[in-house]
């Protein structure tokens, strides 16, 4: 059973048992329209003072877990993150939270979720903690994995909303799992002396989009054929949680001079144990012939090098694609062999770039 009086202090937040003095404040939050308060509560403001007399605390009641207000240094409720779904005779449960509009990108769910498992694993005879976010929900996932839970699967249409169906990402932590988040590439901005290399966004929907499918890029790449907008989003969003998994990161290029957009490069298949990945890109076709991609590839590189210790960059071009094949050998790739039937059928020349190789 959870304590009634249950209180757990963080670096800046208390997380404890809602009450009857958090009244004005919780009915200022429903008459905003907010939507972070636990499963339950009211949505009218006449019925805040019989939900925090009685219905926020039936879950603990039950046993099967507990809703705690997340509280900052002020005393004021930014937050709520619960423990649900508790088996006793298991170990298990799962962990749920939401922040105040007003109060998130500030790490408070990440410092909650911490804080409420370390309390768990230390003072109850739990085992396992559960933790689910919506695929497209790039901000939970970045909570679940910054709070040190492992991506364990998705479940594809598992969750029905009103906009549809999405896919659930499943997330665990076991008693004894380290807490530190997995490997993972920061979002880091680079420069040269024509580009700057920065996160991909939503304000390149359009120029990517543009760029994949351009007719060059269709027949000398694999990306998607028809490529559209919708491509570009689901490729950005990807990308993402690739970078957030520590599997890749992507980057758009765009010039110092001008701003305008003249590539995407990424990484991928990013190999921890043994330090390496696979570089690729794709230039615009108005930033064609101006060396733009092997700059920026080139910068990657000593970044991926010298920064993170990595000993190997891999890049393959189509047999065909000799504008690919020379933006690697003036980056200074070494050529290295031919991989038979490797995209859609078509041979790829393997090139690989070695740290010695940029001294």
């Amino acid at each position: 059973m959870f304590d009634r009086d249950l209180s757990i202090a963080t670096e800046r937040l208390t997380l404890r048992p809602f009450s009857p003095r958090d009244a004005g404040r919780i009915r200022s939050i429903v008459r905003s329209g907010a939507r972070f308060l636990p499963p339950g509560a009211p949505a009218k403001p006449s019925g805040v003072d019989h939900w925090l007399a009685v219905g926020v605390h039936e879950l603990r009641r039950s046993g099967q877990g507990v809703h705690l207000a997340m509280a900052d240094a002020e005393g004021l409720v930014v937050g709520a993150i619960s423990l649900f779904k508790t088996s006793w005779s298991a170990g298990t449960t799962e962990v749920g939270y939401g922040v105040h509009p007003l109060y998130r990108d500030r790490g408070f769910a990440t410092e909650a979720v911490r804080g409420l498992a370390g309390w768990a694993f230390e003072n109850t005879r739990l085992r396992r903690i559960d933790l689910t976010a919506n695929l497209d929900n790039l901000a939970s996932l970045r909570v679940a994995l910054k709070a040190g839970f492992t991506w364990e699967g998705v479940l594809r249409d598992a969750v029905l909303d009103e906009d549809g169906t999405h896919d659930l990402v499943v997330f665990g932590l076991l008693r004894g799992d380290g807490r530190a988040p997995s490997d993972a590439l920061p979002r880091t901005e680079l420069r040269t002396g024509r580009l700057l290399l920065r996160p991909a966004s939503p304000s390149d929907v359009a120029d990517l989009a543009a760029t994949a499918a351009d007719p060059l890029t269709q027949a000398r790449t694999g990306v998607p054929r028809g490529y559209t907008q919708e491509h570009a989003r689901a490729f950005i969003d990807f990308s993402e949680r690739m970078r957030m998994r520590g599997a890749g990161i992507a980057w758009t290029v765009e010039e110092l001079e001008t701003g305008r957009f003249a590539a995407s490069v990424d990484l991928r298949d990013l190999d921890w144990t043994n330090r390496t990945a696979e570089v690729g890109y794709m230039t615009a076709p108005w930033a064609r012939g101006r060396g733009y991609a092997g700059e920026a590839v080139v910068a990657i590189a000593r970044w991926l090098f010298e920064r993170h210790g990595f000993g190997r960059l891999q890049l393959r071009a189509a047999v065909a694609n000799t504008a690919s094949q020379r933006v690697a050998e003036k980056a200074g790739f070494v050529r290295e062999g031919v991989a038979r039937a490797s995209l859609g059928g078509e041979d790829l020349i393997v090139y690989s770039l070695l740290p010695s190789d940029l001294a």
